[in-house]
């Protein structure tokens, strides 16, 4: 008389066993690929405004510096996005019946904030401060690219956590005088790596890659 250990119903199970087996590699391999993706860690990404702001023409024609909109970016976690009253100072009396600025007039004219969509998003897993970055010689241009050529911005870098390390790691590939973090089309006046070095070693830059420091 033959005796079974398992039960019989466990023979209808064998075919799904199979698959996970032989589909279970496959399926992780895919997961790994495509969250990689640049699309799918958002890189490229320019939401539509509820106004045409160009930073084409503010940034890179008209030279505003990005303190005069973004004022706590030298000394807060949050760049901050610009209050009505900043947009105002200037079409208070420049194009002040254009069509596209109606929500600018009616968000002064109320106090109701325009309802601005951000484009660089980082997980509330994450801390990041810019004041931290800022203060130190990274650049602007190092995470938002060349917003001064964007008449839309978008998100020109992935910001995954393999990009924050990398610029943790050698933060000589960024660093700059901090007089010209703002710059957009700066340019050093002797090898990058070489400026770097020296404004780490001067400055005492050895940033950690240590979880807690992002992830608190």
């Amino acid at each position: 008389m033959s005796r079974f250990i398992f039960p019989r119903w466990l023979d209808a199970l064998r075919p799904v066993l199979a698959l996970l087996l032989v589909g279970g590699p496959a399926y992780l391999i895919l997961l790994g690929y495509y969250g990689m993706w640049p699309s799918t860690r958002t890189q490229g990404y320019m939401p539509e405004q509820p106004v045409p702001y160009s930073h084409a023409l503010h940034v890179g024609e008209l030279g505003i510096d990005c303190r005069y909109c973004h004022t706590n970016v030298e000394v807060a976690a949050a760049a901050t996005i610009p209050p009505t009253a900043t947009c105002m100072n200037c079409h208070a009396s420049i194009r002040t019946d254009a069509p596209s600025l109606i929500p600018i007039r009616e968000s002064f004219a109320t106090g109701e904030p325009v309802e601005w969509l951000k484009v660089h998003n980082i997980g509330d897993f994450v801390y990041f401060n810019h004041s931290a970055h800022v203060t130190r010689g990274v650049g602007c241009v190092s995470c938002h690219g060349r917003v001064d050529q964007m008449e839309e911005v978008w998100q020109a870098e992935p910001i995954s956590m393999g990009w924050c390390l990398d610029c943790h790691r050698n933060p000589e590939k960024h660093l700059r005088p901090v007089e010209f973090v703002t710059s957009m089309d700066y340019e050093p006046s002797e090898d990058q790596l070489t400026l770097g070095r020296r404004l780490a070693e001067e400055n005492q830059i050895n940033p950690s890659t240590d979880c807690s420091t992002c992830h608190r």
